[in-house]
């Protein structure tokens, strides 16, 4: 998917947009975004809001590096990681922290 200025205007940024790009699972097959990664298969991990480096697909549990499989530079992945931190951080802070998966 393309940010699109009207996309930009109403706040949608390059990292929000790669990280609900839907990917299919190399082990099941079954699509999955980042943040059904971490808001579900991630949820009780300790790393989860510490810049992980990691996917884990909300199907089979199986685990993968964002290198490579979401982002392609060791840039793109320290900063989609540190993103998606940022996100979960948000979240435990307004919500409040649960450790169940």
């Amino acid at each position: 998917m393309v940010l699109t200025p009207e996309m930009a205007r109403a706040g949608v940024t390059p990292q929000m947009l790669s990280s609900t790009h839907r990917f299919k699972c190399p082990n099941c097959g079954k699509e999955f975004s980042m943040f059904q990664s971490r808001a579900i298969a991630c949820r009780g991990c300790p790393n989860v809001n510490q810049d992980c480096k990691f996917v884990r697909c909300v199907h089979c549990d199986k685990e993968f590096p964002v290198l490579g499989f979401v982002v392609n530079t060791k840039e793109k992945e320290k900063f989609l990681s540190k993103y998606m931190g940022g996100v979960v951080n948000r979240h435990y802070n307004s919500f409040g922290y649960n450790n169940r998966r």
